[in-house]
């Protein structure tokens, strides 16, 4: 019995001493969700805060916020260079955070020092001070250190916590991580929706002072967790720059472009000692020519590395490259990010709230396991996408007519006789579409990239993201000039009973159309995915 009870303690304090296992993710999850939810807590009302403090026009203070959000998102993809050639994924969560946090005090602090923004509006002769060069770039500084700290900690945050689950049996449940995605995602749509609702409704009842204060010290408390639990993770080095190994397999292929690949079966191929990947697959071919050794004795050195990694690389190096270039056969297709950017943030938590419940939901109705693949589930999405705009353009229509009807035309802001009830339909497509499609997208880019570009896999999503901000204002301002032109009410005018906003959702809907088919070609191009590929070589062998 003694004998016993000191092997369970043995076995209990070897589970102290092991690094990562979920008792990480809560810290790490933690610290992503409350970022965002000081993020997107800070988003809603910026615009009316501009322009009652700021003085700012609406289309300056929407075109500001709408580079803001580009750069927020844009900015993972340089963190994930970062961690995963320089920094490591742990550090770059953590100066990430830390920016993130001066940021946020820097936009709280607009709120309580009065030489931080313009004065207040003559009550008189109703003259505005529009702020000054200091004023403005003080205030852009705190937007670029929030965009920058969240570069650092979105761009490590997913795949930090699946580093965790790479160890002991965690690493043999297959399923394991696909419920750590879900989860994840599950605690963005709780830290939005709570954003979006509790934060915003503090700054709408206390004022900015404190409205500002709670993003500042949520981050603060996050900050604070993710430290806390430092001794328990598993911390990763970084590998050699990923940047400069894209550069140089595309320099050793253009000086091996002569070289010829017909009679492959008699190449050598430069690989990692002790690697799985000892031959390049065969898409994008011409990048093979960079791993070939022609002269073994002048190409390796004696421990078999590379002379001149500029005329030979790796094959890991290549098929980094190639998983690199094939996925933005997809990523450019995501002209849906475009739209629900356009559209609005809010419907986002539904679909994070959906997809851990669809599989099991999917598997219990056919009574057996189900699993749609990732390509199919963002085509999936892009067609609820579609269905969302024309269901918007209808019954905006409809709200339009009966607003008119009732002699609201020149009173936008009255309230007409129609349940808000109507807005369920188009606000559960979006839903539907957001669960389908952009989680998706994550799930792909990760399950298709190298272990080593976990980071860059999981920020792919949001340079979409980035892309759809810059364009959500192109289309924006072109819809608005068009429309406008000749002395006409535009479409997306202040007064939307004037407007069209049924008109400018057919043009979205329109855009997902056309988004569609150019998703299919594109499809099409990348061929079958890792696992596909995996299972059919699985058959073939049998």
């Amino acid at each position: 019995m003694e004998e016993k009870n000191t092997m369970l303690e043995e076995r209990l304090l070897e589970g102290t001493d092991q690094k990562g296992g979920f008792r990480t993710l809560p810290f790490i999850i933690g610290i992503e969700a409350l970022e965002k939810m000081a993020t997107f807590g800070l988003m809603p009302n910026m615009t009316l805060y501009l322009m009652k403090e700021y003085h700012m026009e609406m289309t300056t203070a929407s075109n500001l916020l709408f580079f803001w959000s580009a750069a927020t998102n844009f900015m993972p993809l340089l963190g994930a260079l970062v961690a995963d050639s320089f920094l490591g994924r742990f550090y770059t969560i953590g100066i990430g955070s830390v920016i993130s946090l001066m940021g946020m005090i820097l936009v709280w602090s607009t709120t309580v020092i009065p030489q931080a923004r313009p004065p207040p509006c003559e009550q008189f002769n109703n003259s505005c001070s529009s702020p000054t060069i200091f004023q403005f770039m003080y205030l852009c500084t705190a937007f670029g250190l929030i965009s920058v700290g969240a570069g650092g900690i979105r761009s490590s945050a997913l795949a930090f916590g699946a580093d965790q689950l790479e160890k002991g049996d965690f690493k043999k449940s297959s399923g394991l991580k696909e419920s750590y995605f879900s989860w994840y995602y599950a605690s963005y749509m709780f830290s939005v929706l709570i954003a979006l609702t509790c934060v915003v409704y503090i700054q709408d009842n206390m004022g900015w002072g404190v409205g500002f204060a709670v993003p500042a010290v949520l981050m603060l408390f996050g900050v604070s967790i993710f430290f806390l639990a430092s001794r328990f993770y598993v911390k990763l080095k970084s590998k050699t720059s990923l940047v400069t190994g894209f550069i140089q397999v595309a320099v050793a292929s253009y000086r091996n472009r002569r070289l010829d690949l017909t009679d492959g079966v008699n190449k050598v191929c430069h690989h990692k000692n002790g690697s799985a990947l000892v031959f390049p697959s065969e898409n994008l071919r011409f990048l093979n020519k960079a791993c070939i050794v022609r002269d073994p004795d002048k190409d390796l050195t004696a421990d078999g590395r590379a002379v001149n990694p500029w005329s030979l690389c790796s094959v890991e190096q290549v098929e980094e490259l190639k998983a690199l270039l094939r996925t933005y056969y997809v990523k450019f297709h995501d002209t849906s990010s475009i739209i629900q950017h356009v559209y609005g943030n809010i419907r986002y938590t539904m679909g994070c709230c959906l997809r851990p419940h669809v599989s099991p939901l999917a598997s219990r109705v056919m009574r057996r396991p189900v699993h749609v693949s990732t390509k199919r589930r963002m085509g999936i999405g892009i067609v609820f996408s579609c269905l969302a705009m024309l269901t918007s353009a209808g019954i905006e229509a409809i709200r339009r007519s009966l607003a008119i009807d009732e002699g609201y035309l020149d009173r936008p802001l009255a309230t007409t006789q129609m349940s808000a009830m109507w807005l369920v339909p188009q606000n559960c497509l979006t839903g539907f579409a957001e669960a389908s499609n952009a989680i998706a997208q994550n799930e792909f880019y990760f399950s298709e990239f190298p272990r080593s570009m976990s980071s860059i896999a999981s920020t792919l999503n949001g340079i979409g993201m980035s892309m759809a901000n810059l364009a959500a204002s192109f289309i924006m301002n072109a819809v608005d000039s068009l429309t406008k032109a000749g002395g006409k009410e535009s479409w997306i005018s202040s007064n939307i009973n004037k407007g069209h906003y049924d008109y400018y959702y057919l043009v979205l809907a329109a855009l997902s159309m056309a988004n569609m088919m150019y998703f299919l070609v594109c499809s099409s191009i990348y061929g079958p995915l890792k696992e596909e590929r995996k299972i059919a070589e699985e058959e073939c062998e049998s």
